[in-house]
């Protein structure tokens, strides 16, 4: 294995070490939900989106044949996938839940079946669904920029877990720089966007 070789080795490790710490700040919500028994002040759409971003990454992960998209992204919808079965079974509002969980994963599967049925040439689907892709992470994660102004407004950071903060900046410094070894603009693009 020559250089580029390793170093592309300890990026794509790096890349999945930081990422699983990143969807592992997830549990210290599980316990809270288990030990309260309840889903107070435990947000839910983080969990859904999260994890139908990690389904459309998987699918571009495994269009593209790259093994360490189809890792972080299998284990990160298998444990959103969690978040959102021990959430729903403590909500006292399981319709509702229910209710988002079904209209995202529709939607996830008009996407599939657009990408899979209506666009026949397969580097036509990896562009187009790493388009989706970016644009979906950018969305979802521009909606922490919320909880920035509270901080400016308030003077306080206790809002902001630090944890969490410092693991989105490793990873999405770990995959922009991932992205930009793969000449991957879908992946560069729309990890920067993490940090």
């Amino acid at each position: 294995m020559g250089p580029g070789g390793v170093a592309d080795t300890l990026l794509s490790g790096a890349c999945v070490l930081f990422t699983l710490g990143m969807f592992s700040t997830g549990l210290s919500d599980l316990r809270h939900m288990q030990m309260t028994r309840s889903v107070d002040s435990v947000q839910f759409l983080p969990f859904l989106t999260t994890d139908i971003n990690n389904l459309s990454w998987l699918s571009y992960g495994v269009l593209k044949g790259d093994g360490t998209l189809i890792v972080v992204n299998a284990v990160g919808a298998v444990l959103q996938t969690l978040y959102i079965l021990v959430y729903l079974h403590y909500s006292p509002q399981k319709r509702a839940v229910l209710l988002q969980t079904a209209t995202l994963l529709g939607v996830l599967l008009m996407g599939y079946g657009y990408f899979w049925l209506l666009v026949p040439d397969q580097e036509a689907q990896l562009q187009q669904l790493g388009l989706f892709c970016s644009v979906f992470t950018i969305s979802m994660y521009l909606s922490p920029l919320a909880d920035l102004a509270k901080v400016i407004h308030t003077k306080s950071t206790q809002c902001l877990s630090f944890s969490l903060t410092i693991a989105t900046l490793l990873t999405s410094s770990s995959w922009s720089l991932y992205g930009f070894r793969l000449k991957d603009p879908y992946i560069m693009v729309s990890r920067i966007q993490r940090g």
